[in-house]
């Protein structure tokens, strides 16, 4: 079983989104029959059985055994992965595009950017798969916490110089054998939980 799955038809992203079937697909996280199934969530097997038959079609569960018991042959079904990710994909019409609009003090420009990062990392998950082969990645997560608006910007400023200055040095247009990669740098603060409808937001440093 995937740590983490890519949907990009949208036939599989709308059977994922389905509350029965997604609860469904959550609980396949243990291989189980449509039986087991029925008798865990308390719904009618033929229904579990149903929605199990179209999520397999949509490649989302596969069958990972099948059982004898006497005339009847039960089959045991799992997720493909423990948990999904919706790729732009599948909404290709309507996806966010961030050449349509960039501001690097746009919220929306940095959702679009993780949009497309989702994308194209999932494009090459899939055909890694496909190639039984890994996908070269590196990530950094960090938190930084700001005493004033002045230190974000400042922050992001050094940030900018400091990015440009990498790529500047390693970026070579006329290497033969060189491959494109795409760097993406986020800043966003961490949401927290919603204040009560009587109490004001906090203001901005």
């Amino acid at each position: 079983m995937l740590d983490v799955a890519v949907i990009e038809e949208p036939a599989a992203a709308a059977a994922s989104l389905d509350p029965m079937r997604a609860r469904l697909l959550a609980a396949l996280a243990e291989p189980a029959s449509a039986a087991m199934l029925a008798a865990r969530l308390g719904m009618p097997r033929q229904k579990v059985n149903y929605h199990v038959k179209e999520l397999e079609r949509h490649g989302l569960v596969v069958l990972a055994e099948e059982r004898r018991k006497g005339n009847v042959t039960e089959r045991v079904y799992r997720a493909t992965a423990a948990s999904y990710v919706i790729s732009p994909v599948a909404l290709a019409a309507v996806s966010p595009d961030p050449a349509r609009s960039p501001d690097q003090l746009s919220a929306r420009w940095l959702l679009a950017l993780g949009a497309r990062m989702v994308q194209e990392v999932g494009t090459l998950l899939t055909g890694a798969a496909r190639a039984r082969q890994r996908v070269a990645s590196f990530g950094i997560d960090a938190r930084v916490r700001f005493a004033s608006a002045a230190d974000r910007a400042a922050f992001a400023d050094e940030l900018s110089r400091a990015v440009t200055d990498l790529v500047g040095r390693y970026h070579d247009e006329s290497a033969p054998q060189g491959r494109e990669h795409r760097l993406i740098v986020g800043l966003h603060q961490i949401p927290t939980t919603p204040a009560p409808a009587d109490q004001p937001p906090a203001q901005e440093n």
